[in-house]
């Protein structure tokens, strides 16, 4: 006897099979995502070019409201869905603001404390504000600046999304579309997490860290950073360490290098290894990792470089009981040939962690203000 499936976990291993549950979309053109309730503005951003297309020469049902207009200093809601399910999808592309003007959170199930807070660009693995292109099963940055994440986040009361727009002076317009399901959530699922954080500069001899005080237990799935180099020469020398479940001076997991952890090698310069190539960085994109933005103002190992990578843990995500810290080095080497050593590095830093886990959240650190995170 089978039992009847929820929809959830959906992928080409089960995409055939029939669910009750029932599928829903918030949008500028249907902002609470009822049922035959789309398309049905007369107002919006398009009313404009729309007029003249509708009956009686109105606007009625021709792209009256694709996107929302967020005024300087404004937090708008996106999102507040009633009931269980999971969202299962998420594309936005902002205009006019820079993207960590706009700051995104999240809420489930009526906490006061939001479980996702970040800012929309290094949400979606793109912390330089400028396009590249990520292909990735968890984060899509398409053409067009497309940002897509494919996160499924399950609540089982209610799902709040706002955005904020923390330019004091402009506004932005923001297009997007909230894709989710109304359906039962099993008990054993645990609530979608993502928290921001940003150094600039690293004090010297310590590590940044990635996350701190999760508290609960759940599981890591990702890790975005964006990290800009402010010496000359290799910078990724660093290891990521995860203390979990009561670990102290020293953790449970321990990578080899900074590069390594991202699932690349030897500098991400294929020139390194093999004298047929030119040595050079080199930007990838997978399903599970990539490298796929590197800022080159100066060269290859000069100053100011800067790296935005991305490494998902959805085969191996790294479970927790009651607790998880995660911190990586900056480490490079210094310039003495003869007597080569390493180099604690002060560079600048940002980062978003990715974990599932059970309610409640612990409240994050406060997030830096507008001067701290801007990029020039």
């Amino acid at each position: 006897m089978t039992t009847s499936f929820n929809g959830l976990g959906v992928g080409l291993h089960n995409l055939y099979r029939l669910s009750p549950a029932k599928t829903r979309s918030i949008s500028a053109e249907n902002m609470t995502g009822e049922k035959g309730r789309g398309g049905m503005a007369t107002e919006g951003t398009g009313a404009i070019h729309a007029r003249g297309l509708g009956p009686d020469g109105g606007v009625l049902g021709w792209k009256v409201s694709p996107s929302i207009r967020i005024e300087p200093g404004e937090t708008r809601v996106l999102a507040d869905i009633r009931g269980m399910g999971a969202i299962q999808q998420i594309w936005m592309t902002s205009a006019y603001l820079r993207w960590r003007e706009l700051i995104l959170r999240i809420w489930w199930d009526d906490q006061e404390q939001p479980s996702v807070e970040c800012p929309l660009g290094d949400f979606f693995c793109s912390g330089w504000n400028q396009y590249a292109q990520v292909s990735s099963l968890a984060v899509c940055v398409n053409p067009g600046r497309a940002f897509n994440c494919y996160w499924e986040m399950p609540f089982r009361k209610a799902a709040r999304i706002e955005i904020e727009n923390r330019d004091p002076e402009n506004f932005g317009i923001l297009f997007y579309q909230i894709n989710y399901t109304l359906t039962d959530v099993p008990e054993d699922a645990a609530y979608f997490h993502a928290q921001f954080r940003r150094t600039n500069p690293l004090p010297f001899k310590e590590d940044y860290t990635i996350v701190d005080g999760i508290s609960g237990r759940g599981h890591y799935v990702g890790t975005y950073m964006a990290w800009g180099v402010n010496n000359s020469g290799w910078w990724g020398e660093g290891e990521i360490k995860f203390f979990m479940d009561g670990d102290t001076t020293f953790p449970t997991i321990c990578g080899t290098g900074t590069e390594d952890y991202f699932c690349g090698a030897y500098n991400f310069d294929g020139g390194v290894v093999d004298d047929t190539m030119d040595s050079r960085y080199r930007e990838f994109t997978t399903p599970y990792s990539g490298l796929p933005q590197v800022l080159r103002p100066d060269g290859v190992y000069r100053s100011q470089q800067r790296f935005g990578m991305y490494r998902w843990h959805l085969n191996d995500p790294i479970r927790f009981e009651s607790d998880l810290r995660v911190t990586i080095q900056a480490l490079g080497w210094r310039t003495e040939k003869k007597d080569p050593r390493y180099l604690p590095l002060q560079d600048d830093i940002a980062s978003v962690a990715f974990w599932y886990q059970t309610l409640p959240t612990a409240p994050f650190p406060p997030l830096p203000d507008r001067d701290y995170l801007e990029v020039a």
